[in-house]
This record gives structure tokens, sequence and C-alpha cells, in this order.
């Protein structure tokens, strides 16, 4: 494997060269080690082109660690078949909501005609374990419990497949991207990571330089 490591939207590509989609999210364990990757199939590899008024149900998959063959900053390469990797178990799985009939019903009413939005009466569930971290593109990084937003997840940095801080665009304007060490990330939940850092402590956070 490169040692350059993932990078949030790097393209994937199967052993027999097809384009698979692209990295959208990384799962690390509670030892921060990489459990896997999560990618977001191209509107080709789903099919969706070939009907793009159909309704994709789900469009992320999950690819374990192992089943990676390389790893450079733009390309990932899996050593499985996009055949194979056709059968890898989707991200995000469907089920009801616990409510009453009456909301039930009213639900699904409303969501006829509406769509490819999911309807008001099923929520998702991410398939991972409940102790790993999911890390996203964009996912907002949050000052503790406080509820104030330090910024936003650009990339995350890995040394071969330990994760060892995120790229953070901190909040406000005409900010530079900075390197936020993993031992200030705590857990996360669907909407956010949590830093357990001081504000103005971001303003000594070393410079992100891609590349370097």
């Amino acid at each position: 494997m490169s040692d350059e490591g993932f990078h949030l939207g790097a393209e994937v590509r199967s052993s027999d060269g097809k384009d698979v989609g692209q990295l959208a999210h990384v799962l690390v364990g509670p030892d921060y080690g990489l459990r896997a990757l999560v990618i977001k199939e191209s509107g080709r590899f789903s099919g969706y082109l070939l009907s793009p008024g159909s309704l994709l149900v789900n469009d992320e998959f999950i690819v374990p660690k192992e089943a990676v063959k390389s790893a450079g900053h733009n390309r990932i390469d899996l050593g499985l078949s996009a055949a194979d990797v056709r059968r890898l178990p989707p991200y995000l799985a469907y089920r009801e909501k616990q409510e009453s009939v009456a909301q039930g019903l009213e639900d699904s009413a409303a969501a006829l005609g509406s769509g490819p939005d999911l309807p008001n009466w099923m929520e998702q569930i991410a398939n991972k374990p409940e102790g790993d971290l999911e890390i996203d593109g964009g996912e907002n990084v949050m000052l503790g419990r406080t509820g104030k937003r330090l910024g936003t997840v650009q990339d995350v940095l890995f040394d071969d497949d330990e994760l060892v801080g995120i790229v953070l665009k901190p909040a406000g304007w005409f900010k530079s991207d900075v390197i936020l060490p993993r031992r200030f990330l705590d857990r996360s939940d669907d909407l956010a990571l949590f830093a357990n850092i001081d504000e103005h402590d971001v303003e000594n956070l070393k410079p992100f330089q891609p590349g370097g």
C-alpha cells in the first residue's frame, strides 16, 4: 500500500480497471486504526445513468481495508473485480420509524409522488459497529459539547492505515486549513465530530500544506 494514505474524494477503481466511485467516508476503530472505506458509487457503476429517473435507494458501500491494493492521493486501487465490488454490503440500511399507525399513514400519503426523497416513515441506519468513528468531508467539527462550531473536515491524514489527524477548515473568513491531531478528537454522532481543544488553541495548530 502506498504511504500517501487515503484522501477523501479519491477515485476508486476495481482490479479490472472499472471506475467504481469515490472515497466518501472512512471508518476508524476506537484505536484510530482504519477499519473500512465507504465508497460512493459512480453513476455508471450503480446503473443510475442508465435509468436516471429511477429511485436509487443506496449508492454507498463498504470496502474492508484488506481489499485495498494501493492508495495514492487521487486514486485508490482495489484488489477486487467489479463483480466482487458489487457484492459488497451497502453502508446504509433502512427501517421503519417507531410511530403510531395514524402517523405512518399520514407520512405515506405525503410521500406519494414526492420523488426520490426518503419517506418520512423510514430512517437510515449506518452499517458500522457502534464504537467506530465515521469521518466525512465537509462534516462539522464542534468545540466539545458547547454547540459552537470550530470548522469543517477537509480531508483525513493517515500513516499507512492509522489515522493521525484531520485537515480542518476553521470557521470564519480568510482562515487557512490546519492539521487537527487525532489526540484532540472525541467521539462523533451522526452530524458532527467533537474536539477537546480550546477555541483559541486552534490558532496555534500547524497549517496544512498539501503534498507536504
